[in-house]
């Protein structure tokens, strides 16, 4: 059809290093994460550059900016970026670190933290050739927490995330996590595994280690008992609408596994219809399932003490619960109220050192989007700085970085993997 091709994107594929190339590193006065940076980076084989060498082509520009306390010290991230950014690689990584503006006191120093975001988020949109930028806000006293999350936007595990800002602050992190392995000895529960994102963030978890307890509804009984297979896992097929089903699946993870150390919210429907033609029954079920089951089963692991100490939930999302969507206001209503859960959960789980967070797709290659209208399908793949479609493992190695035992200084937020996508940006 004579549409421009996107670039290939880099994804992280097992036994490959985080990154194809060194890593140039820079940090304004006063910064407090460069050494951090160069030893979570230097530790799994990654070359740590401090001083540019003219040619060279780099793989990751990073940017402490911790020490940025006024407008004019912005002027430090401006000539670095403007200096190197022309000799990033092909599905480099741009990664800022700053200060969260709200730990700011000085009306300066906030103003300068702020303003760090927009140049990241503008910079996202400027970058070529698979290339992505995005933002860390590190927390004073939190810099020993923010390795997972160095790891995951410094690889090709972040290749559909860019144009985000997420806070790292300082949560658990506990004994230090084999980076090819940090779900051995853990149990994960992931619902709607049968097919599709559930099955890719299955399949990721097994792999990585965890021992998978897959859910979803009779119905999906063959597929489910397939994926399950696939990752060694165990299948449950349990309808979560149902008024005993907290009950029942907190007694199965306590009298099988004795808890459970991750749980995957990603179960979910749609059934879409203009507000003025949806029946009662489009709406409540898709309520039903995607947002009030969570809140039930929520309610029950945490009051049965199903969820173990340091446990990590992660809630599956969507673009249209941030920007709505046409035709879906059942399904963005649903997405929406995950976030305001995740927000009201967080302090609830960080009692026993827990986490909970949201992950918000944008348009991802699947069976469905498949089905979609040609025109509908090309413009929701093109329309995010990347230029294309996303796929469902994007999805699961973004799941997976929430659900690391090391990411514990990163809760109650919401990560939106579109490739920094024009809706509700």
């Amino acid at each position: 059809m004579g549409l421009p091709q996107p670039s290939p994107l880099r994804r992280q594929a097992p036994g490959e290093p985080p990154l194809d190339g060194p890593l140039l590193l820079g940090a304004a006065a006063g910064g407090r994460l460069a050494s951090a940076v160069t030893a979570s980076m230097s530790e799994v084989g990654v070359e740590v550059v401090t001083a540019d060498e003219g040619e060279r082509t780099y793989a990751a520009l990073v940017y402490d900016a911790t020490g940025i306390v006024t407008v004019d010290g912005l002027r430090s991230l401006y000539v670095f970026l403007h200096d190197s950014l022309r000799r990033l690689g092909a599905s480099g990584r741009v990664l800022v670190l700053g200060t969260p503006p709200e730990d700011c006191v000085a009306p300066g120093e906030v103003a300068a933290q702020r303003a760090v975001e927009g140049l990241v988020r503008s910079v996202a949109k400027e970058v070529r050739r698979g290339a992505t930028a995005n933002l860390a806000y590190v927390a004073a006293g939190a810099e020993t927490s923010a390795t997972s999350t160095l790891r995951f936007f410094l690889s090709g595990r972040s290749a559909y995330v860019s144009g985000q800002a997420v806070r790292v602050r300082g949560g658990e992190v506990g004994v230090l996590e084999d980076a090819d392995r940090p779900f051995d000895g853990r149990v994960a529960l992931v619902t709607g595994a049968a097919r599709g994102l559930g099955a890719a963030i299955a399949s990721l978890l097994a792999r990585e280690g965890a021992r998978v307890v897959c859910l979803d509804v009779p119905a999906q009984g063959e597929l489910l008992t397939a994926t399950a297979n696939d990752v060694r896992g165990i299948a449950v097929q349990l309808d979560i609408t149902a008024v005993d089903a907290p009950r029942r699946l907190a007694r199965h993870l306590t009298d099988r596994y004795g808890g459970v150390d991750v749980l995957v919210h990603n179960a979910g429907i749609t059934r879409d219809k203009l507000l003025v033609n949806m029946d009662d029954k489009q709406w409540a079920s898709v309520l039903a399932v995607n947002l009030d089951a969570q809140l039930r089963v929520n309610a029950e692991l945490l009051a049965r003490e199903v969820l173990r100490p340091g446990s990590r939930v992660v809630c599956l999302s969507s673009q249209s619960g941030i920007a709505g969507n046409r035709g879906q206001t059942n399904y963005a209503a649903s997405k929406a109220g995950i976030i305001g859960m995740v927000q009201a959960l967080a302090p609830v789980l960080g009692r026993t050192e827990g986490t909970i967070n949201a992950v918000a797709p944008g348009f991802i290659e699947t069976e469905m989007t498949a089905q979609m209208p040609y025109a509908a399908r090309e413009m929701g793949r093109r329309i995010n700085s990347l230029g294309q479609g996303g796929l469902p493992i994007d999805v699961a190695e973004t799941v997976a970085w929430l659900a690391r035992p090391g990411s514990g200084g990163v809760t109650g937020q919401t990560v939106r993997v579109c490739g920094q996508s024009m809706l509700g940006a």
